[in-house]
């Protein structure tokens, strides 16, 4: 018997979607093809639920359930009313319809977004003179339509919740990084289990924990629900074994993590959101300036989101403070590797250092790097750009 394929799209932070593509071959994907903020690919069922269950770079899993071409916004609404809405959810369950425009000639996305909307309602009036809710804060099935110039794609959302949502922020700060966004900075870090990882500015903890969970195998989605089980063909069956499968991948091994904030709010958030995962015999956390920082050992990796631009309005004192922890970092860190992600593109010079590396990511709509310095033991002079 065949099995039914379907066809998918990954979102993800613009700037991930090589560990994407690799978190998609390991489900089984197939078609695999990378696109700027995202990467499509077929499956089926099972790998559906294992991606979502699984991926920690995604943002969301899309599933494609029409596509074709259009002139008008009546040609977008007569295509919506082709599409079998009744058979994939039912008419007590809530909807929202969103649109993205790229390079097309419509006067209103509001307006088209309006039209599939009817076009939805009007399936199920016809057939069973009833029509679905709008809840634009909470819907339980999510309708994504994207058009590029003369074609369209429409999408229902498998994920629900953005899949950056893992549950164990209860307590967050100002400017926090996301989840998704977390796991890849420590993705391009190379970090490896055994050595130790420190975050010297950790506020609610995200980083240090996305890396604790992917040392250990705690897989994000393994404790959530998903919009797919607002469907017709969800199969728990079939999702909660694979849901088990992930959970017995779970391992515990010796994790030399550490944490440290000079904010009393920030390391109160950090403490709650690891306990929340079940991490504090992992992670150890503490309230100190990184300038009054010691490397817990004598090689390892840092990674951070230090306060920039955007989050401080003292440009002087952001200065002061560049030369300081570039200062702790040359004095203390010699033989680590630090990783820092700012949109501050005169970040390293602030530093006195020079950038290995300078990777492209953008943390919500700023434009970021991620840079790298690879510091060198007994060495306080600049280091040659290898980038």
């Amino acid at each position: 018997m065949s099995i039914e394929k379907f066809s998918f799209f990954a979102t993800c932070p613009r700037g991930l979607e090589k560990f994407l593509f690799d978190e998609i071959r390991q489900i089984g994907g197939q078609k695999i093809k990378v696109h700027d903020g995202g990467v499509s690919f077929s499956g089926d069922q099972s790998s559906m639920y294992a991606f979502n269950i699984s991926s920690r770079i995604a943002t969301r899993l899309l599933k494609r359930v029409a596509y074709g071409q259009f002139k008008s916004e009546q040609d977008l609404y007569q295509s919506g009313l082709k599409v079998k809405w009744a058979d994939i959810f039912s008419v007590d369950k809530t909807i929202k319809v969103s649109t993205t425009s790229v390079r097309t000639s419509l006067k209103s996305i509001d307006f088209v977004t309006l039209r599939i909307k009817d076009a939805i309602c009007d399936v199920f009036t016809q057939r069973f003179s009833k029509r679905p809710n709008v809840d634009v804060r909470d819907p339980d099935v999510k309708v994504h339509v994207f058009l590029e110039k003369n074609n369209y794609i429409f999408y229902i959302d498998a994920s629900g919740r953005p899949l950056y949502q893992r549950g164990y922020r209860d307590k967050s700060i100002e400017a926090p990084l996301k989840e998704n966004l977390a796991a890849g900075i420590v993705n391009l870090s190379n970090w490896q289990a055994e050595e130790p990882l420190l975050d010297p500015m950790c506020g609610s903890g995200t980083l240090i924990i996305e890396a604790a969970m992917k040392a250990l195998n705690i897989f994000p989605g393994a404790t959530r629900t998903f919009g797919f089980d607002q469907w017709h063909d969800f199969d728990p069956d079939l999702f909660n074994k694979i849901k088990q499968d992930y959970l017995n991948l779970r391992e515990d091994k010796d994790l030399k993590i550490y944490g440290s904030d000079i904010d009393r709010k920030s390391f109160n958030a950090a403490s709650t959101n690891i306990d929340n995962v079940g991490l504090k015999p992992f992670i150890r956390i503490n309230t100190k300036r990184f300038e009054a920082s010691n490397a817990p050992a004598s090689s390892g990796v840092i990674v951070c989101n230090p306060p920039y631009g955007v989050r401080l309005n003292n440009e002087d004192e952001l200065w002061q403070s560049y030369q300081q922890w570039g200062s702790t970092l040359k004095k203390e860190f010699s033989d680590w590797r630090a990783y820092f992600i700012s949109n501050d593109m005169e970040f390293p010079k602030g530093l006195r250092l020079s950038a290995s590396k300078k990777t492209p990511l953008y943390n919500g709509a700023l434009d970021c790097r991620l840079f790298e310095f690879v510091m060198v033991s007994g060495s306080n002079r600049k280091l040659k750009s290898a980038s």
